[in-house]
This record gives C-alpha cells, structure tokens and sequence, in this order.
C-alpha cells in the first residue's frame, strides 16, 4: 500500500513538474523572507539585552558655547561639579548608581579625535567646545530617570541624557524591517498556499478516471487522499528547505563572515542558536502549510 502511494505521489509530481517548480520558487521565497524577519527579530531583542544594560546616563556640564537656559553663569565651576558628584554619592542616588566616572574636556578630546580621526572636521574642533561630563552607569538602566530628575537643573548642568533614547530609534527602524519583512512573507506566503491548492486540484483532474475506479472498489478517502496530500507536502517541504539553507547561509557568510569583522562591538546573530531555530520554523511552517493546502484542495475537489 504504501509504494502505491508513493508511486502515485511520484507520478502526479512528474505530471505537474512545472507547478511544482512553481510551489518551490513561490515557497522558497515566502519562507526566505520570514527566516530573514525571525533572525531580525532575534538581532533587536540580542541587541536590547546588550546594549541596554550597558547605557549608561551622560550629565553634560555647561560650557562657553552652551545656549541651555541653565547655563547663564558660563562655564561649569568645581563646585558645581562637585555638587553633582556629591548628589550622586547620596542616599537618594547611590542605591540606583552602579558606578560613574568624570570625563574633563581634554578626555572628551581625545575619544572625539579616536573616533573621528579620518573627518577634516576635527582639526575645528578645540577641547573647550566640548562638554565635561559624568558617565554613570545604572544598576537597573530602567531607573534612569531618577538620576534624570534628580540632577537636571542643578547649577552648572547643561543636560541629562539616558542613553538608551538615541538605541530606541535604531530598534524602531530595524521593527519597522521586520515587520515589512513579515508582511511581504504574509503575502507571498497567501500566494504559495493558493498555488499548492491549485497544483493539488489540477493533478487531481489529470488523473479524475484513476479516482473514479478507485472509488468503485471501496478505496477509503484517506487512501485516496494521501498521494495528493503528499504531493503538496513534498514541494513545501523543498521549498522550505531551500529557504532554510538561505537562511543558514545568509547568517554565516553574511552576517558571520562579512558584518561581524567590520561591526566587532555589534552582539549579531550567530548559526546556532538564531539561525538554526529560524531555519527549523522556516521547514515547519512550510510543511505545515503545504499539507494543510492539500488536504483541503483534495477534500473540496473529492466532494464535488
């Protein structure tokens, strides 16, 4: 029973080898788009989890070219500064203040000149322009806005700034890829399903005369099914897992191979466990719908 199945399968497969090829592209597309929409989403939450406890809160202190209203007074004094630092050292504070450390001007310097070495703009830049700074880094980052309201407005304070705010945009763009990503794979996805159904209709008609004997001597309608059923699950199931294999080969060649060495502080996806656990819902998702496609094509043309 079971090679007549299979046999059936097999020649239904070679009847409608374009459509089938056809359900492969179609599948292999959809699929591809969403492994690229899970592995996003698997960047953005990586991505938050590192970045996020490492955002740290900057208080800026007033210089000679500050425009804040609560710079009147010119440049930040010693007092003020060390009037912030004694405030972060309080009782109110220090329970949310993991650690912190002064940045001078000459320090603030230095880092714009390493990170900003290869711009003809920095030779305008003098150490007075910029800021004196306290760098604190939170116990729980989602405290911030203690240390925020605490400190902003004090003498000498030009800005309090958490940060995190400046990554909330990045990760609202890379959502908004993600959730494009979902939507074409959603539409492309409908597409495929619509296929398999026709494919599994249309190989059904070819072999209608088949049926009709089949059913003439008893043949139940699961046997009867089967072969169609797995027709569609075969061409999900290569489709799927061509997209799988993108998938994998994207993370590793391209991400792992051609971002990570030119990104060395960005925490990217990695085969295992991202793009493996993507390229697995990929391959169920393909097989899933694909039967599902079938069995329902088959059933409807059946009870015609």
């Amino acid at each position: 029973m079971f090679g007549f199945i299979m046999g059936e399968m097999w020649q239904g497969l070679r009847r409608n080898t374009s459509m089938v090829i056809s359900v492969i592209l179609v599948t292999f597309v959809s699929l591809t788009f969403v492994g690229a929409a899970i592995l996003l989403q698997f960047q953005i939450q990586s991505m938050k989890t590192y970045w996020y406890d490492r955002a740290q809160v900057a208080v800026d202190f007033c210089t000679e070219q500050s425009q804040s209203p609560n710079c009147t007074g010119g440049v930040a004094t010693q007092d003020q500064i060390d009037a912030v630092e004694t405030e972060l050292q309080g009782d109110a504070l220090s329970p949310y203040v993991n650690e912190y450390f002064f940045e001078s001007q000459d320090d603030a310097y230095g880092r714009f000149v390493e990170q900003f070495k290869d711009d003809p703009l920095v030779s305008f830049v003098t150490p007075e322009q910029l800021n004196q700074a306290f760098w604190v880094n939170m116990v729980n980052p989602e405290d911030s806005d203690i240390v925020i309201q605490s400190i902003t407005g004090m003498p000498g304070v030009e800005s309090v700034t958490d940060q995190r705010q400046f990554l909330d945009g990045i990760f609202a763009v890379l959502n908004g890829a993600s959730i494009t990503a979902f939507a074409v794979a959603l539409v492309m996805l409908v597409a495929a399903v619509l296929l398999v159904a026709t494919t599994i209709r249309l190989s059904a008609f070819s072999r209608r005369r088949e049926l009709r004997i089949m059913r003439l001597v008893g043949a139940s309608n699961g046997f009867i099914q089967a072969p169609f059923i797995l027709e569609g699950v075969f061409a999900g199931l290569v489709g799927s897992l061509f997209a799988a294999a993108a998938v994998l080969g994207g993370t590793h060649f391209f991400v792992q191979g051609y971002l990570q060495p030119r990104m060395p502080g960005m925490q990217l996806v990695s085969i295992w466990p991202e793009a493996a656990i993507s390229a697995g819902v990929v391959v169920a998702i393909g097989v899933l719908l694909a039967g599902l496609a079938s069995s329902m094509s088959i059933r409807r043309y059946l009870r015609v």
